[in-house]
């Protein structure tokens, strides 16, 4: 396998072993490379050909220019154990983020995501790619909290900073990252040039780097329950902004219920995601003035609600959550239009 020589080199935190456990902020690290890619060929043959023989984790983001279906996608971050690889996706062409197709749909990688929707979206509309088998640290957060008795707040998702920052996950501080989002915001099209700069590789590699340890720090404290949870709404989320005409018929089965969580009387409740078309012009009665509207909807149902906005799509509407609670909120959503 042809490696190109690595410029750069980054610090990766590594999950605590079977020994004595230590805390998140003296966690063992290790300097790994960070590889530029522009042909497959610089790529892992165990993330091109996944096998059951070997399953692996990996911290995983895109980035671009207005990430969504009709944006363009950029880079593609890749976190592995002893190496990061940003997948340029601007010199690599079409051919090499198809080469990754396989492993971003195989079953025997985890790819380690915090928000995959509009990641998910760009893959399907930029490339075919149905985005699978990922673990959502957005999604992780919230259960976590949920089986500490922790109500989520109907107005705010934890950010990735705010995520890194938590000392039960990570513990460090991110202040490059508010720099970064001041340049995108002068310079939409930060993500775009080429050779990449500095910044441009350092703020990539910092978006994946600690993902797979976070990974480990959560899954240490989600119940079985949770992490059934876990599967469906990654799965759920994966599909949420890639409604098309064949309405995810092409897409994997949903994770069904584990026979261990049936119990009677006591068994989950199926997940699903719905689809709802908004009239024209009725898009604002259900936001209503500062969210208002929107928010009293999340308020009285058990389900997450989620607009487009202005990446679109604009006329729709998605639910995600038990069936009981979908429905309620259809009902709700149906009475504003």
């Amino acid at each position: 396998m042809a490696f190109a020589t690595p410029t750069y080199h980054t610090y990766i935190p590594l999950p605590s072993g079977s020994g004595a456990k230590r805390p998140h902020h003296e966690a063992l690290i290790s300097l790994v490379p960070i590889h530029i890619v522009t042909n497959a060929s610089q790529l892992p043959n165990e993330f091109l050909h996944p096998s059951p023989e070997r399953h692996l984790v990996i911290g995983f983001d895109c980035e671009g220019v207005d990430l969504c279906r009709y944006g363009t996608l950029c880079i593609m971050q890749l976190a592995f154990p002893d190496a990061v690889y940003l997948v340029d996706a601007i010199q690599g062409g079409k051919g090499l983020i198809s080469a990754c197709k396989p492993a971003l749909e195989s079953s025997y990688i985890t790819k380690v995501i915090h928000d995959c929707k509009r990641d998910s979206e760009a893959l399907y509309f930029q490339f075919g790619i149905k985005l699978h088998n990922v673990v959502d640290t957005q999604i992780a957060y919230y259960l976590i909290e949920e089986q500490q008795g922790h109500k989520r707040s109907t107005d705010n998702n934890i950010s990735f900073v705010g995520l890194l920052a938590d000392r039960r996950f990570c513990g460090i501080s991110y202040l490059e990252k508010k720099e970064v989002r001041t340049r995108l915001r002068e310079d939409p099209k930060f993500w775009m040039y080429r050779p990449l700069s500095e910044q441009m590789v350092r703020t990539a590699a910092d978006d994946v780097r600690f993902l797979p340890y976070i990974y480990h720090n959560m899954m240490e404290k989600l119940h079985e329950r949770s992490l059934w949870k876990l599967a469906v709404r990654g799965a759920l989320y994966c599909r949420c902004f890639c409604v098309g005409h064949t309405k995810y018929e092409d897409w994997p089965s949903i994770p069904s219920i584990p026979d261990s969580l049936i119990v009677e009387g006591n068994g989950p409740e199926e997940e699903i995601l719905s689809v709802l078309n908004v009239p024209p012009g009725k898009m604002g009665y259900i936001i209503g003035r500062k969210g208002s509207s929107i928010l009293s909807i999340k308020d009285s149902c058990n389900a997450e609600i989620v607009i487009g906005g202005a990446k679109g799509p604009l006329d729709k509407v998605f639910i995600i959550g038990p069936v009981k609670q979908v429905r309620k909120a259809e009902a709700i959503l149906r009475g504003r239009c």
